[in-house]
């Protein structure tokens, strides 16, 4: 009862401070759902994301005129949003829904203009070919008879849509095609059989029959295009370089620190959690190899002492099909130590599925969380897990299954759902801004994430168990070291031979992990250093209001606190926090 009513003060607090709203926050969120509604329906696809099922039977309109059109809408709006909100009169709340919907529309242009993904990324297309299908049919409350008669409207648009996708790409960096193809090979299997069986549909009768025909027959063909029209001449540049990056990284963070001093950060933190690896391994070393010698205790030594501790705890995994299971299995253990130890208060009812992650899908992370939409919140959050890739051979697998082994499974399930992305996303659903449930923030989704890895073992999670421990180091050694790669691929022309060699040497991880860590540091820019970035605020914020209340510091208060104002930028959450929690 205590804890409910923690919450419900929790929300109360944040819920009265935004219905002490002002005439002028009224306008702003009147003229946000204005745009938005524009928006929607020039973008049914992200519609369905969002959990707006009105446009669910329609495919976006990549014409000339449409994508004129979109930008347009964009650029006009940047302009009105100042002449029609008069920022002064807003409350601190409003001004600061005003400031992260005008970054947002600063951030569209930017890629419009620099990144161009439709246009380079032939991935950037998997989110209308397939993704628009598949959040369609597992993720929406609309009723499933007609979830799929949209699904069968939609998917009869993917041949057009192929077609503007051909014209559209061209100076294609080599390995975002490569990895297309590889994703395209799931689509075509996806429309073949795989979305009969998550719709619940005999394919002899089924109104999806004959538009999955044409889409898979039309991804074929699209296929046939990837690998031996648009591959060979894919030249461009996977690079963003370093102005760029810098641009973008002040853009995606905005922290009040550069890109280079983010990365001196990370290099200096990295030496801290390496050191507290040694110091754990050390600790490790009589009863995991009794008998044998320490090595000695220098830089090489240490960093071979924690490798080969590291490696032997890497035999006690499980078997590759059941990494679902297995991952499921950790959920009822670490949701009960959650409650336990009021961490803080879980979602009721619990929407959280885990699920293998689709073919489709596959190529470019181990595990994601895909939360409940910001407008359809009563949807699931879907947990998806990723089995080695088929064509790795058994080495690799043996390599992916050590580095996901149980200790380091149950760190992966902390960071991805419980106390997690799930749980932080559902509270970010509760709060009343459409403006931040809409334009969430993935810098404090990433922050919170990576914050509870090391929260968990502080509170107790493992009873103690120095493998547990061992591992998350490891997995936050990830976190800094996908800053200093981040940093290094895009800004110093770090070559593949040195990446693998930071990544296996440095931060320990088998090859299969680095191998595809390198080839996500060049499908994204900026995106791995949000963890890291994120995780600075949460935990100095924790240490700041920590001080400041001394004995009277409740951690369920605190971190309700954190979760209670929406997925926002990170730079906003210690004004709003210390307010709340600092009498």
């Amino acid at each position: 009862m205590k804890s409910i009513l923690a919450l419900l003060g929790i929300l109360f607090f944040v819920t009265s401070s935004f219905s002490q709203a002002t005439e002028e926050d009224k306008k702003l969120a009147s003229y946000f759902d204005a745009w938005l509604e524009v928006y929607l329906k020039d973008h049914p696809t992200e519609a369905t994301s969002l959990g707006d099922h009105r446009y669910d039977d329609r495919m976006d309109d990549f014409s000339p005129q449409a994508v004129a059109a979109r930008k347009k809408h964009t650029a006009d709006t940047l302009v009105d949003l100042p002449n029609k909100i008069d920022y002064t009169k807003l409350s601190r709340n409003g001004q600061i829904d005003f400031e992260i919907f005008r970054d947002s529309l600063i951030r569209s242009q930017w890629d419009d203009k620099f990144t161009r993904p439709l246009e380079r990324d032939p991935r950037a297309w998997n989110g209308y070919i397939s993704d628009s299908v598949f959040t369609l049919l597992v993720q929406s409350t609309v009723e499933k008879t007609r979830g799929v008669q949209n699904a069968a409207a939609r998917i009869q648009g993917i041949p057009k849509l192929l077609e503007a996708t051909k014209k559209m790409l061209k100076d294609c960096p080599e390995i975002f095609v490569q990895t297309a193809i590889k994703q395209n090979r799931g689509s075509v299997d996806f429309y073949r059989k795989g979305i009969f069986e998550i719709a619940g549909e005999t394919p002899q009768v089924s109104v999806l029959t004959e538009p999955c025909k044409k889409a898979a027959a039309a991804l074929e063909e699209y296929q046939s295009f990837l690998e031996h029209e648009l591959l060979p001449r894919s030249k461009g540049d996977w690079r963003i370089g370093k102005e760029r990056f810098a641009e973008k990284l002040k853009m995606e963070l905005d922290l009040g620190f550069s890109a280079d001093e983010l990365y001196a950060r990370a290099l200096k933190e990295s030496e801290r959690v390496k050191n507290d690896m040694a110091m754990i391994a050390r600790q490790m070393w009589a009863q995991t190899f009794p008998g044998k010698a320490v090595p000695p205790d220098d830089a090489a030594g240490r960093r071979l002492m924690i490798q080969l501790v590291l490696e032997e705890l890497g035999k006690k995994h499980g078997e590759a099909k059941n990494i679902v299971t297995d991952a499921k299995n950790t959920i009822a253990e670490i949701k009960k130590f959650i409650e336990a130890k009021k961490i803080l208060t879980l979602p009721s009812p619990d929407r959280c599925d885990v699920i293998e992650m689709p073919e489709f899908q596959r190529g470019f992370s181990t595990a994601y969380l895909n939360p409940a939409p910001a407008l359809d919140p009563k949807a699931k959050s879907l947990y998806a897990v990723s089995p080695p890739p088929s064509e790795w051979n058994d080495r690799q697998v043996e390599s992916y299954l050590r580095e996901y082994n149980s200790s380091m499974l149950k760190i992966l399930t902390i960071h991805e759902a419980y106390p997690g992305h799930y749980v932080q996303l559902e509270y970010g659903n509760r709060n009343p801004s459409k403006i931040r449930r809409v334009l969430y923030s993935g810098v404090f989704a990433e922050g919170w994430a990576v914050y509870t890895e090391q929260m968990m073992l502080d509170q107790g999670f493992g009873e103690g168990d120095l493998s547990m421990r061992l591992h998350q180091l490891k997995w936050y050694l990830r976190a800094v070291t996908n800053t200093i790669l981040d940093y290094r691929m895009h800004c110093l022309n770090l070559s593949d031979a040195e990446a693998l060699k930071l990544l296996m040497e440095d931060a320990f991880q088998t090859e299969g992990e680095a191998l595809g860590k390198i080839t996500r540091s060049k499908l994204s820019s900026c995106q791995l250093s949000t963890y890291f970035a994120g995780r600075v605020v949460f935990y100095r914020l924790r240490q700041e209001v920590s001080r400041a209340l001394g004995d009277k510091f409740d951690l369920k208060e605190y971190h309700e606190a954190a979760l209670s104002h929406g997925t926002l930028p990170v730079k906003y959450l210690p004004e709003l926090v210390k307010k709340q929690l600092i009498k």
